[in-house]
């Protein structure tokens, strides 16, 4: 995949870049190596200074930063520059909060003196040069709550991020930099998926971190296995959305809506398969299907527009690929269900695709088992909680899942068997700084965000005095 800005929405090639050298691959690591060294015998007061100085030059640049991801991804531009205003609220979150996250933790005394110490504690220590892999989807989200605590626990990075978002990935590189980061810091590396391998196996780089599809997951953990390397992967999910008899319907199909179409439908948390009990199924369909159909779809630079195009001709591809097979096997349109009409001004050149809702799932259609990444929704009839729960699960992924109940039984229930790294009651899955965000199965392993993501990266080393 050539590295390039193509604007998803009328298809047209705005910028090419030539992949980086392997002699400057060297030099890059090499800086990462020197910058370490310095970078982590900083305190958490200068690491909290130029963390924040990144944050507030991030808030002036939001309008041109949002535009360029638009530009790259084709998400709604006011979602854009949502995303930027959540990026700089996390740095400031990091740069207040991380020192108690990676404060000394002291054993109970009477432990201590049973291990024969005087004293001891535990303390967390940076490990090294960091690697991440990340996707389009969220293009400075993504980056920034693994750079945000890798940088105020004293790592430094080296990001490899999507092809199709080159200038997002410069623009990171230059944020840091101006907000007075030393050299080395954290730096962007304009390279295809072959030359990860050679990075990762670079002995000055330490670790990795990846967001991205199953296979790219699979293929970073097995070299990063071979080379022993600490990994954090978040990959696919295929999150389900319970709808029970108490719940708010009204609120359900509302948040629905969002929840499976927001970033044009291509997020790996974004609900999928809406699994509603019998009792209130035809109120949440007539009202779900009514919301998806009433979306508006067309140019992402617009204010207007609430879904914009797909990231690339083979996403789109693919997914009409997902609702065809399922069409064909029996499943019922409800709205949607293929490319819209009547666009114009370049855009009948875009990857547009209708949201879309379907009904009459079996497990014969590829639908049933694989990520729709895009506005496609999944609508089941289930007659018990039972039932729900084991349709939920019913996936070899595990990222998070979203339950509407006001049954506190129920909730319960649900937080001990659904197979999920989150459950959200009454609303919708979403990220925040302060609570650990991961999934189980296929969908990964490791925690980004909080106190978890923090100290992934981190060497937990037990301090001993003796006596």
């Amino acid at each position: 995949m050539p590295i390039a800005t193509v604007n998803p929405a009328n298809g047209e090639t705005l910028r090419t870049f030539d992949a980086l050298d392997e002699q400057e691959i060297d030099r890059r690591i090499s800086a990462a190596h020197r910058a370490f060294r310095v970078h982590r015998t900083t305190g958490f007061a200068e690491r909290a200074r130029l963390l924040n100085r990144a944050a507030d030059l991030l808030d002036e640049d939001r309008e041109d930063i949002a535009r360029t991801m638009t530009l790259e991804m084709g998400k709604p531009l006011g979602a854009a520059r949502a995303e930027a205003a959540k990026c700089a609220k996390a740095m400031r979150w990091y740069a207040a909060h991380a020192e108690h996250l990676l404060a000394d933790e002291y054993p109970d005394e009477a432990d201590v003196k049973d291990s024969g110490a005087a004293r001891a504690c535990v303390r967390y220590r940076p490990l090294g040069p960091v690697l991440a892999v990340m996707p389009w989807n969220f293009p400075l989200w993504q980056v920034m709550r693994f750079a945000a605590p890798a940088l105020m626990a004293g790592n430094t990075g080296l990001l490899k991020h999507a092809s199709n978002v080159p200038q997002t990935a410069l623009y990171l590189e230059d944020l840091f930099s101006r907000a007075g980061y030393p050299e080395g810091c954290f730096q962007t590396l304009l390279i295809g998926s072959g030359a990860v391998e050679a990075v990762l196996r670079d002995p000055r780089v330490v670790a990795a971190t990846l967001t991205g599809s199953e296979p790219a997951g699979r293929s970073v953990a097995s070299v990063a296995g071979d080379e022993i390397k600490k990994t954090v992967l978040e990959l696919g999910g295929s999150d389900p959305f319970l709808v029970l008899p108490s719940a708010d319907v009204a609120g359900a199909a509302r948040t629905a809506v969002t929840a499976r179409t927001q970033n044009n439908g291509q997020s790996c948390i974004a609900a999928k398969r809406f699994i509603v009990h019998t009792d209130v199924y035809d109120e949440f369909a007539e009202r779900f299907t009514a919301g998806m159909r009433a979306l508006t779809v067309g140019d992402p630079m617009e204010d207007s527009t609430e879904v914009g195009p797909l990231s690339s001709e083979r996403g789109r591809a693919d997914l009409e690929e997902l609702v065809d097979d399922a069409v064909r096997r029996g499943a019922t349109v409800l709205c949607g269900g293929g490319r819209p009409e009547h666009l114009d001004g370049g855009l009948e050149r875009g990857w547009f695709y209708t949201p879309t809702v379907l009904t009459g799932i079996t497990p014969a259609m590829r639908i049933h088992r694989e990520e729709t990444f895009g506005p496609v929704a999944t609508l089941y009839r289930v007659t018990g909680l039972d039932e729900a729960v084991e349709l939920a699960n019913d996936t070899s992924f595990g990222l998070s899942s979203n339950v509407w109940t006001r049954d506190e039984e129920e909730m319960d229930r649900c937080v001990r068997d659904l197979e999920a790294g989150g459950v959200f009651f009454n609303g919708m899955t979403a990220s925040h700084p302060a609570l650990p965000f991961g999934g189980v199965k296929r969908s990964g392993y490791g925690r980004e965000l909080a106190d978890h993501g923090i100290r992934e990266f981190c060497n937990t080393t037990t301090v001993w005095y003796g006596p």
